[in-house]
């Protein structure tokens, strides 16, 4: 039952970052690799 739970939390958490921040750190990726390089 802890297993469940667990799971149900990383699904949501993952699925929550993927929607809201997916441009986000898309973004934030693209100026860290061009800070980079």
């Amino acid at each position: 039952m802890i297993r469940v739970v667990l799971l149900g939390l990383l699904l949501w958490l993952a699925g929550c970052a993927t929607v809201e921040g997916l441009g986000e750190d898309i973004s934030a990726g693209a100026r860290k690799t061009r800070a980079i390089l």
